[in-house]
């Protein structure tokens, strides 16, 4: 049956990379070998799939990828769904250029996927890490539900979380530790596995057809509207990573801070739903003659920075409200509880874009519009909302919801890592003491202004909105 025991254990060795949630060697009753497939929505550069792949090669089995489709993912709106479901007949033709059978289903992953293991009597399950609270809730459900052995692979960070069992204070405690280990993860993979047992003959559990305008109208969500030309799946975000190395990334270290032109990889939404792998940007990147200076800020922002945000979340159970901020965080925001604000803002008009704040408006009207804002705007946007609204528990629970329903990219690692910078200090340092913020940075309109071209930015987001056809940003 394929290779011998010794080899199926060297497969099932510990690695940093692989979490088990429930022990056990491959069942000798199983048929077959199932991947489920969650954050990484891609068939190449995906650990998870490879390791799935080379155990059925070992036990002589065929390999399923399997994906439970919810309608009620919290917070993700009609948007979110269209740009996931563009890249599923992708997604299943790569799958089965590498022998894999794929299988949509509808429902909750966590009830779905015990269903399938029930149903196609797998010898084990392997699936792909997550630290959103939800997946790690879905992967708790299924471990108590299956029978089988369940590892979970951590696909979608270059350097594994495992290796940061704490919670990290900052980017400057965490970057000498991912530093000293990344030249052992930094590398090509190799060539990925082919699943050398065929399904003929074998009988194939069914699943939805991958038609997204079918799956969509099925699904029934709505919510937040879908972005027009903004396309999910591999191969865009292969396009995106091309078209940025080649004419952006030169000049990256110059002009990321830039809101007004579009100079940064425009991937963010794609490493989200793992359309494509993070280390196989980082390894183009330095690939490329792009200059050592820019090279290294990228991989400063992808490396250090979304592994910062990916241990922040695993860490942190609070990592989405005000209490995953520091308590120094938390006790100057307290003492500034009752300093009175300069305007008050309802969180319609905040999401409407109606502030008297020309640069917040056209912040707020490009991530409507666009499903994305610039990271050095993002920064100043949430700020001023909690300058806007009576208090910080307030500020915070606005800014989440805006971001989840309304960046292409919400519901991330990055996202709450970001919120928790802005509105309660969480990885940065005390300031000196001001109204309202109190020791929590703060960003002013006419400084934030001055550090890019924020007229030019203004200009282009109008520009947006009148071929939207949108006025007083909606």
């Amino acid at each position: 049956m394929g290779e011998s025991v010794s080899g199926i254990e060297g497969l099932l060795r510990p690695d940093p990379r692989v979490r088990i949630l429930r022990e056990g060697g491959p069942s000798p009753e199983g048929r077959c070998v199932i991947y489920w497939m969650q954050r990484s929505q891609r068939a190449e550069d995906n650990p998870a799939l490879d390791l799935a792949i080379a155990l059925g090669n070992a036990q002589g089995l065929p390999v399923l990828a399997a994906f439970g489709l919810t309608a009620n993912y919290p917070g993700a709106q009609r948007r979110h769904y269209r740009f996931l479901l563009d890249a599923m007949p992708e997604v299943e033709a790569g799958l089965a250029r590498r022998g894999v059978r794929f299988v949509l289903r509808l429902g909750p992953p966590d009830e779905v996927i015990p269903g399938l293991c029930g149903e196609a009597a797998p010898t084990i399950l392997v699936g792909d890490e997550n630290p959103i609270r939800v997946g790690q809730r879905w992967r708790s459900n299924v471990a108590e539900r299956v029978d089988i052995p369940f590892r979970c692979v951590d696909g979608d960070v270059v350097v594994p979380m495992s290796l940061f069992p704490k919670q990290e204070y900052a980017a400057r405690t965490i970057r000498a530790k991912i530093h000293k280990v990344w030249g052992d993860y930094l590398k090509p993979p190799g060539p990925p596995p082919m699943a050398e047992t065929s399904w003929r003959g074998r009988k194939i559990p069914q699943g939805e057809h991958t038609d997204p305008d079918a799956l969509l109208k099925k699904l029934g969500v709505g919510g937040v509207g879908e972005v027009p030309g903004y396309e999910g799946g591999p191969a865009e975000a292969r396009r995106r990573l091309g078209r940025f190395v080649s004419e952006r990334l030169p000049r990256y270290a110059e002009l990321r801070n830039e809101a007004s032109i579009y100079a940064s990889s425009e991937l963010s939404a794609h490493l989200h739903f793992g359309h494509i792998s993070p280390l196989t940007c980082a390894l183009e990147a330095m690939g490329s003659d792009a200059g050592r200076e820019n090279v290294d800020d990228f991989l400063e922002e992808l490396i250090v920075r979304g592994g910062l945000a990916c241990n922040f979340v695993a860490r942190n159970p609070e990592y989405d409200r005000l209490a995953g901020c520091p308590d120094w965080g938390l006790r100057t925001l307290a003492d500034h509880a009752d300093d009175p604000r300069p305007r008050l803002y309802s969180a319609e008009q905040l999401e409407a874009g109606g502030t008297h704040d020309p640069l917040w408006n056209a912040s707020q009207l490009e991530m409507v519009l666009t499903g994305r804002m610039h990271n050095y705007t993002r920064m100043y946007w949430a700020k001023k909302i909690l300058e806007w609204t009576p208090d910080a528990e307030t500020a915070f629970a606005v800014t989440v919801d805006l971001n989840d329903r309304y960046e292409m990219d919400g519901r991330d690692p990055n996202g709450y890592a970001s919120i928790c910078w802005a509105i309660g200090g969480r990885h940065d340092r005390p300031w000196p003491d001001r109204p309202i913020f109190g020791k929590i940075r703060s960003m002013s309109y006419e400084s934030t202004r001055r550090k890019f071209d924020s007229a030019a930015y203004i200009r282009r987001v109008d520009r947006l909105a009148a071929e939207s056809g949108m006025v007083d940003g909606r």
